[in-house]
């Protein structure tokens, strides 16, 4: 099948240790450049002592292959992010290293059910953003998914309940570390929190996600500096353009892949709210008391 012809322009980044290119596009060279110093870490485990997360985290625990084979700035923040653990009804019931709370056989033990949130950014032509995963990500890594997905952190200024302050704080946090959108283009109080899901889902066997998800939609135009870290490509789409991308996704054709988060919003909400934001009437369409089981 040809290639599609997208009217968007597109946006691409990369990194010499981004792997295959998108199926959308050659992939662009950067023009600009990313240093990463981690930070000193100090890590709570709940299932062993700071001093081994800290091994972990930095490579030198012989024996840890897992964490040894993890791209740096992965591994530091596999063991140095605290997730908020959570029961089924969102109560905060602890925290835990993203690495634990990504681990299937955790997951499967049912014990690492946390707290996540998944933004749906919308430019003024009422168009998605999305983002591909770079290569390097632990977990999905290289597939197509929206706007911005992760983790609000055991800390206090992402633990405030009162108008999901919280989960808004780490949107924020994370749309300028993922993509270089800086805080102004995204104010806390412009996120509009629309439901919440809970689901699981494997990655490759050893990892996975067990996750209640907020789903945030924003619609603002942003400036972005892509971090080649953890974005492999980037690319406004309209309705029509997205389902063409889930059909080829459904066929696997030219490599196409969604996250599965992603791909529970587009086929059980995301066409009747995007059709909301474009006439204005979207906070209208929110309801965060249902919790929906995916």
């Amino acid at each position: 099948m040809a290639m599609m012809a997208y009217r968007l322009k597109f946006i691409a980044t990369t990194a010499s240790k981004s792997g295959p290119s998108s199926p959308f596009s050659p992939l662009l060279k950067p023009s600009f450049s990313l240093s990463v110093k981690p930070k000193s870490l100090s890590v709570s485990l709940l299932s062993c002592s700071s001093s081994v997360a800290r091994s972990y985290a930095t490579g030198a625990m012989t024996g840890a292959p897992v964490a040894a084979a993890m791209d740096a700035v992965q591994r530091r923040l596999m063991f140095e992010d605290e997730c908020i653990l959570v029961d089924e009804s969102d109560n905060v019931i602890g925290h835990d290293t993203k690495y634990n709370c990504h681990l299937m056989e955790n997951i499967e033990a049912g014990n690492v059910l946390h707290r996540a949130f998944s933004v749906f950014l919308f430019n003024s032509k009422y168009e998605l953003l999305l983002q591909q995963r770079s290569a390097t990500k632990v977990t999905f890594p290289l597939v197509w998914t929206n706007t911005c997905c992760s983790h609000p952190l055991y800390r206090e200024s992402e633990l405030i309940e009162e108008d999901i302050l919280g989960v808004r704080n780490a949107a924020q946090r994370k749309l300028l570390d993922e993509l270089g959108i800086p805080a102004e283009d995204v104010p806390v109080d412009q996120f509009i929190p629309l439901g919440r899901m809970l689901y699981k889902a494997p990655s490759d066997g050893k990892w996975g996600e067990h996750e209640l998800d907020y789903l945030l939609f924003i619609i603002r135009d942003v400036s972005m500096n892509p971090n080649p870290d953890e974005v492999a490509n980037v690319k406004y789409v309209n309705q029509v353009e997205l389902k063409e991308i889930c059909g080829k996704a459904d066929v696997e054709e030219e490599g196409v892949k969604l996250s599965p988060w992603f791909r529970l919003v587009v086929d059980n909400f995301l066409y009747q709210w995007w059709d909301h934001v474009e006439k204005g009437t979207l906070k209208g369409a929110a309801d965060m008391e249902k919790i929906h089981k995916l």
